[in-house]
């Protein structure tokens, strides 16, 4: 009796993990390549949040419909343009202090439509 799963090559000495669809290295994954990011229902979100950062503010872009090597580059655009350090992980772009006015001007001449999101 067959399984539904495809099955195959889990681990391979000489490249690690594998994909189990395209069946190749991870690193050299053509299945992350092919998915396109898909835009967040509620849109392009810029808020300021200090929970969890020790009463600092830190200004937080959510919703961004771009891969992970073009979403770490407009991060270091939108740090250089506020003159601030910050990181992204997980899809949302973190630029250290209270820059939403900035950031919003940056990411609408960009060509990003922006939203500010809480108060």
């Amino acid at each position: 009796m067959k399984s539904s799963s495809p099955g195959g090559l889990v681990y391979s000495t000489d490249g690690g993990r594998m994909c189990p669809q395209c069946r190749r290295p991870l690193a050299d994954c053509q299945c992350k390549a092919a998915a396109r990011p898909v835009p967040a229902p509620g849109g392009v979100r810029v808020s300021r949040e200090t929970k969890g950062r020790g009463g600092k503010a830190v200004t937080v872009v959510k919703g961004l419909p771009l891969d992970d090597n073009a979403l770490a580059a407009l991060g270091k655009q939108l740090r250089t343009a506020c003159g601030s350090g910050g990181t992204v992980k997980d899809g949302v772009i973190e630029v250290q202090g209270d820059h939403c006015d900035r950031i919003l001007a940056a990411l609408d001449k960009l060509g990003h439509r922006a939203k500010r999101a809480g108060g």
